[in-house]
């Protein structure tokens, strides 16, 4: 375990993906309509079937009448450098459809989707499928509506130092003590 370590259980790994696709060809529309999707997935195996979710939703085309031309991966540009991301969503819950604008601060855009995808099913019980991303971008710290992100935009930002347990002088030190030690600040 290094400085930076996580427990990989606790984090979503979500990735991003562009999926460009279309219905088959056919005598009556030899050319149609192609649609690029910007999809969050687990895995590629998942970012297909949900492409082709949406595409039966918007024009009646399944994966057994449609074809892919492209499945990429996207990447951040800089996952190195904290980011306010706004991301608009949908959400069937147990009696309705809700829309929802949420926010978030991490370091790549897929984290973020990770935080929500966490959030969403704490929060309002949301199974992950019944979740339809509908935008995600970055979002400048002048344009953040969350308290929770604001309060992140401090310049001089301090935490304070909790049970700062002061050290006796090396020749006083035993492995064990008679007497408990004091924990805290005099």
């Amino acid at each position: 375990m290094g400085k930076f370590a996580q427990d990989p259980s606790l984090e979503a790994k979500m990735h991003q993906y562009q999926i460009v696709g279309r219905a088959a060809p056919t005598p009556k529309n030899p050319t149609p309509k192609i649609y690029r999707m910007r999809i969050f997935a687990r895995n590629q195996v998942l970012a297909k079937s949900r492409f082709w979710y949406f595409m039966k939703k918007l024009n009646k085309a399944k994966k057994s009448g449609g074809e892919l031309l492209a499945v990429n991966e996207l990447h951040d540009a800089s996952p190195t450098k904290v980011k306010n991301y706004g991301i608009w969503l949908r959400y069937e819950s147990r009696k309705n459809t809700h829309n929802m604008y949420k926010e978030f601060r991490n370091v790549s855009i897929n984290g973020a989707i990770g935080q929500l995808y966490q959030e969403m099913s704490g929060r309002h019980r949301a199974n992950p499928g019944s979740i339809q991303i509908i935008h995600a971008t970055t979002v400048p710290d002048d344009k953040c509506r969350r308290d929770h992100v604001t309060e992140m935009h401090a310049g001089k930002l301090k935490f304070p130092v909790i049970r700062k347990v002061p050290h006796c002088v090396k020749k006083l030190r035993t492995t064990f003590k008679a007497s408990r030690p004091t924990t805290f600040l005099r």
